[in-house]
């Protein structure tokens, strides 16, 4: 850990609390012929901590209670959609069944696994307008990057390779323009006009300009991440396809538009969706995630595989079988296996206990709470776009009038209030912006806490801006230097090279 002033360390490292002799755990007789160890693999100079257990319950129990989770709080983490987890999920994903099933089991021996991808499969269509859907890639910017591999081989397959540009409005997802140049093709930026929609006048330029012929499509976030919903998605999307384009959906931001808008009925060709997000499947601490792809029948051919399909109309017991499909021209495997089956299970736990009404109040929920935690700080701070938003809204992270106070010092201060800080700095096209999602699981109670905190922090910006500046005063760390923290990592556990770090 790496501290600007002073760091606070709540319990002594496991490491100093070992002492020679002491066990955690008793091995077994070893029951298979014992043979030496390769040297070369053997190392000497690993000072790791003779602990018991208890010592070691301890301690992971303990930093548990420093992290902050879902479990315990409002997470407004912006475009990320930290919502609660219902615990029938976990207890789904970890029926025996299902949790102990090898990925290499015949299919024969898999068929309630494959029925359950299957039925995802279908209700994921049916809740996004698409026709056919693959679950195999294994996060929203891997399924992002199936997505554009579909659009360019589409045209590849038509002749018309030399479309290789993806136009991406200011204010998208922003792994779009990465995933656009990793698959080869190359990024047109188009601006944001004073609604916050797609500038219209751009789009045009671009898809009736020199560069009309190149269009290979485009990726647009809806609701954008600044919380809008383009007023003029109809206009954008015929623009495009009558440049010869297709047109990519992140899916990110769904949890504004279940069972309210049909992105495939709108005219999209393609969407990926976050399952770790939208259907509450656990998020956060490097995933796994799950970023299932949706597809019109124009690109289903190019679905990564394999799919689950219906290889048998019925077995002996009139029942369908079930198998796996590789799609005609598909752009092959994301993964080994068949995504993360963790994470269907969860998802299909999540819309089976909701239904239809429940994913629809799942939408009116996220977008009303956001609107009212908009409507509440517009008093006291300033919202660029003051329009209705969808699940989430964006704004400006200082106080008036308080020059030395940024998004990043009150971010910091909410932590002393108990809250975990929303989105810093994102989108890029808001000065000091602070992007807050509340999610549909939070009461107004909670909500209203965060207004009042938010509030308090402003007052305490005009009165006192150096209680904001030195933020946290109550974490177990308190403010890092997070420039050199992330040029300077300290992944080991030595004492003396820990606290040369401090």
């Amino acid at each position: 850990m790496l501290a600007s002033d002073s760091t606070q360390l709540l319990e002594p490292l496991i490491y100093d609390l070992g002492a020679p002799g002491r066990i955690g755990v008793n091995l077994p007789d070893c029951d298979v012929p014992e043979s030496p160890m390769p040297a070369e693999l053997m190392r000497d100079d690993l000072a790791l901590p003779e602990v018991g257990e208890v010592q070691v319950v301890r301690h992971f129990v303990k930093l548990s209670q420093l992290n902050y989770s879902i479990d315990q709080g409002l997470y407004p983490l912006g475009s990320c959609t930290m919502k609660y987890n219902p615990k029938v999920n976990e207890d789904s994903a970890r029926l025996a069944g299902f949790a102990h099933l090898h990925p290499l089991t015949d299919e024969s021996g898999a068929q309630g696994a494959l029925f359950l991808m299957h039925e995802l499969q279908q209700w994921l269509g049916e809740i996004s307008g698409f026709s056919d859907v693959s679950l195999s890639p294994a996060a929203g910017a891997q399924g992002e990057f199936a997505g554009i591999l579909m659009i360019r081989q589409y045209h590849i397959d038509r002749g018309e390779g030399q479309r290789d540009i993806i136009l991406v409005p200011n204010s998208a997802h922003g792994t779009n323009p990465a995933t656009v140049t990793m698959a080869g093709l190359s990024v047109r930026e188009l601006p944001a006009n004073d609604k916050g929609n797609v500038d219209m006048a751009a789009l045009h330029a671009a898809c009736e300009g020199e560069l009309r012929d190149r269009i290979a499509g485009m990726m647009i976030t809806v609701p954008s991440t600044l919380g809008l919903f383009e007023s003029t998605i109809l206009e954008v999307i015929s623009t495009v396809h009558d440049a010869g384009g297709l047109m990519y959906m992140d899916g990110a931001n769904m949890n504004a538009l279940m069972a309210v808008v049909k992105p495939g009925e709108l005219g999209f060709d393609v969407m990926h969706y976050n399952l770790h997000k939208t259907f509450s499947t656990p998020h956060g601490g490097g995933g796994p995630g799950s970023g299932a792809v949706g597809v019109n029948e124009k690109l289903r051919p190019y679905l990564p595989g394999p799919v689950v399909g219906v290889i048998e109309a019925e077995d002996e017991n009139g029942a369908p079988l079930y198998g796996f499909v590789m799609p005609e021209k598909s752009i092959g495997r994301m993964k080994a296996f068949h995504g993360n089956f963790g994470m269907h299970l969860r998802a299909y736990a999540y819309i089976r206990v909701y239904g239809d009404s429940g994913i629809r109040d799942v939408t009116r929920y996220a977008v009303l709470n956001a609107n009212y935690l908009r409507a509440k700080l517009m008093r006291t701070y300033t919202v660029p776009y003051p329009r209705y938003c969808g699940h989430e809204f964006v704004l400006e992270g200082h106080v008036d009038n308080v020059d030395d106070v940024h998004a990043l010092d009150i971010s910091k201060r909410l932590m002393d209030y108990g809250f975990h800080p929303p989105t810093n700095y994102f989108p890029l096209i808001v000065p000091e912006a602070l992007l807050i999602e509340p999610t549909e699981t939070e009461v107004k109670e909670d909500l209203d806490a965060f207004v009042e905190a938010m509030e308090a922090i402003a007052e305490e910006a005009r009165r006192d801006p150096e209680t904001l500046l030195n933020a946290p005063h109550t974490a177990p760390v308190r403010r890092l230097d997070e420039v050199r923290a992330v040029k300077e990592l300290v992944l080991c556990c030595a004492p003396a090279l820990a606290a040369r770090a401090l």
